[in-house]
């Protein structure tokens, strides 16, 4: 795809965006790209996180194990039944 382009034509290209967009702007860009980037790559380590506590609850639960909030919501359901 950029096989034809080599560096006299990228500094080129480099210099017509410099005169187009001011060397204020392609900062602002560039500082909006690492942004965009680092946010994406926070937001890939969330969903894996979140994917690894599914799997450890599922994994809980086919032990037979229960996950505390299930515990505790066990826990007051009795505790209320008690009562009455």
């Amino acid at each position: 795809m950029l096989g034809g382009l080599g560096a006299p034509e990228l500094i080129v290209i480099a210099l017509i965006a410099l005169l187009l967009f001011g060397a204020g702007r392609i900062a602002d860009i560039g500082k909006g790209l690492g942004q965009g980037i680092k946010n994406f790559k926070q937001g890939l380590k969330e969903v894996d996180a979140e994917e690894d506590d599914d799997e450890v609850v599922e994994a809980k639960a086919k032990k037979g194990d229960k996950p505390k909030a299930e515990k505790a919501e066990k826990a007051k359901k009795e505790a209320a039944a008690e009562e009455a």
